[in-house]
């Protein structure tokens, strides 16, 4: 091969070669989907899907480090030499710094206090529940319980409305986690919305995942489905998020600092020397 040849190919190295086909891409897609399929079927679904994903992953990083698989483009063998390829000159365009939305925000601590305050309107709410419509306080409890403990579902009517220590334990944790976590996403969106946002934010979005959980809740909760009490749950879904948002839009928001320097978000003062 030519100094030439070896110049145009380190310069441009598609121009005489292509990445080479794998199948390997497909099949961590594959596995991938197997993984989420097997929560609501079997968890050997799981156990296959993430075993395609790991050779899948495996395999097309294979391909790809240390050193990217080619192939070769055919080229037709014949007398007339082909003229080089021109290409147009580079330009150079002025860089503008990208807008990040929302620029402002609630400190991630409103979110944190918001979903605990939201966490016991809604346990208020389903409380009120257990006691007018089941005649017990530990009935949506437990109910809640189930999405974790199989054994819920087996149980019966008389042990769901009673106490059970393991139940409430986990009822509790499952409850205060996930309230804390839709908290932490009140504090991205409610700036987002438009003009007001508690209504966003605490009518509509209790709206939208109360229809999500409407479709979905014989999957989730099959226990829960056979006893819920629709009017009441959308009403403690709308009382988390008056309370939760209520909190969060007591805090002043901070500017988003994206794009600046360690030094900077720290406050860090510099000097010619260094940094204090």
């Amino acid at each position: 091969m030519s100094d030439e040849t070896k110049r145009d190919e380190q310069e441009i190295p598609y121009l005489r070669a292509i990445p080479r086909p794998t199948p390997f891409p497909m099949v961590t897609a594959f596995g991938c989907a197997l993984l989420f399929a097997g929560i609501v079927t079997h968890p050997a679904v799981s156990a296959m899907g993430a075993l395609c994903a790991l050779v899948g992953i495996v395999g097309w990083f294979r391909e790809v480090f240390p050193h990217e698989r080619m192939e070769e483009i055919p080229v037709p063998m014949c007398d007339i030499a082909l003229p080089a390829p021109e290409f147009a000159p580079r330009v150079t365009r002025a860089k503008s710094p990208r807008r990040i939305v929302p620029e402002e925000m609630h400190p991630y601590r409103s979110g944190f206090y918001g979903g605990l305050v939201g966490a016991i309107a809604m346990a208020v709410v389903a409380c009120m529940w257990g006691v007018v419509d089941e005649r017990s306080i530990w009935m949506p409890i437990n109910l809640l319980a189930g999405m974790l403990l199989p054994s819920v579902g087996a149980a019966s009517e008389e042990a769901l409305r009673s106490f059970n220590l393991v139940w409430t334990i986990t009822s509790v944790c499952l409850h205060l986690a996930m309230s804390v976590m839709v908290g932490m996403i009140f504090v991205v969106a409610l700036p987002m919305m438009p003009k007001r946002p508690m209504v966003a934010g605490g009518i509509l979005a209790p709206m939208l995942w109360t229809g999500v959980a409407w479709a979905t809740l014989h999957v989730v909760n099959p226990t829960l489905e056979q006893h819920i009490s629709w009017g009441w749950f959308l009403g403690s879904q709308i009382g988390f998020g008056v309370a939760c948002g209520s909190v969060i839009t007591r805090f002043n928001r901070v500017r988003l600092q994206v794009g600046t320097s360690l030094a900077m978000r720290l406050e860090v003062e510099q000097t010619e020397g260094g940094s204090k």
